[in-house]
């Protein structure tokens, strides 16, 4: 018996490690048989074999429904998977294309945002830009109302944001349409000094024309005294040579009455400097003036005087001419 024992201990130690972890409680089960019990198991086992088969038979028939919605199941599972295959697949071919989508939807959302803060910053500030936009027309009634004060404060408004936003379209358009009414403005202004205008009117044009800017005191001088000459030239002009005496009169008249208004014009507003500048010194430019109307004067009686032949009218202008000649130039050699 001892050996029995040993023998068995000694096969369930062999047979043991072979069994995997579910075998080895039947093991242990067939080591603890007898020998006879050991020699039914084969045709026990083989009866089991065949019930449990005669069962998954019934089971099989019973349940035939279910195999066959399972292996519809399973082969809908393998199609739809292979799908899924090749979905991923494409899906994995696109995913650059749609970064590259994502990166431009970004970039180009961010250019919507900037416009729309742009716009919200227009919005809130609509009413200041308006204003600004109306400048031009603004100034330019002012200029054809005669507010030229007005019109060049607006001047100097715009061209102060001009140089503050030099970059700004919107402000150096604003400033090229000032710009353009700006010189309809001085145009306007050097044609009133054509005209008939006393002391105090040159005096205010002289200093719009110095708050424009576009002269040069120099400059400044020598347009007064063009546009005074224009407006002596223009009353000499409407006078009828056809009668030589009464154009003589006219003549003399029209130098004795406005030439000396031009000088003393131009005396009180251009003052003498005393700084020495040579930016604001004349030059010369009022005698050389007054000498070019005297020389042109004298022109004329070398002209039209021939024409007179009674000795009565002759008489008369040469009378008035020592009038309004010979006294002038003693005055313009002491003063000039």
């Amino acid at each position: 018996m001892g050996a029995e024992n040993g023998d068995e201990a000694s096969v369930m130690a062999t047979l043991l490690p072979l069994a995997s972890a579910s075998q080895q409680p039947y093991v242990s089960e067939l080591l603890s048989f007898t020998l006879d019990r050991l020699h039914k198991e084969p045709e026990l086992l083989r009866v089991d074999a065949e019930r449990i088969e005669r069962q998954m038979q019934e089971v099989a028939v019973g349940n035939y429904h279910a195999f066959i919605v399972a292996t519809d199941a399973l082969n809908a599972i393998r199609e739809e998977v292979s799908n899924v295959d090749k979905l991923l697949e494409s899906l994995i071919s696109e995913i650059p294309e749609l970064i590259s989508g994502c990166t431009e939807f970004i970039e180009s959302a961010e250019e919507v945002l900037e416009k729309r803060k742009m716009n919200q910053t227009l919005l809130s500030n609509h009413s200041t830009l308006l204003d600004l936009l109306e400048i031009p027309q603004l100034m330019d009634t002012c200029v054809r109302n005669g507010n030229y004060d007005e019109a060049l404060d607006l001047e100097a408004y715009v061209a102060k944001l001009a140089t503050v936003h030099p970059k700004l379209p919107v402000i150096q358009a604003l400033a090229a349409e000032v710009r353009q009414t700006t010189q309809s403005l001085l145009a306007q202004l050097l044609q009133k000094l054509c005209s008939n205008v006393q002391l105090p009117e040159c005096l205010r044009i002289i200093g719009y024309l110095r708050r424009i800017g576009v002269f040069c005191e120099y400059e400044l001088r020598l347009q007064f005294l063009r546009c005074r000459e224009a407006w002596l030239t223009g009353i000499l002009e409407d006078l009828d040579q056809r009668n030589a005496y009464e154009f003589l009169k006219g003549v003399i008249n029209c130098h004795r009455m406005h030439l000396f208004d031009v000088v003393n014009q131009y005396r009180a507003i251009f003052a003498d400097d005393t700084s020495g500048s040579e930016e604001n010194s004349d030059g010369g430019l009022l005698f050389s003036w007054a000498m070019h109307q005297i020389t042109s004067h004298l022109k004329t009686l070398k002209i039209m005087l021939p024409k007179i032949t009674e000795g009565g009218p002759l008489s008369n202008i040469l009378d008035q001419c020592m009038v309004s000649i010979s006294r002038p130039v003693l005055f313009f050699m002491r003063v000039i």
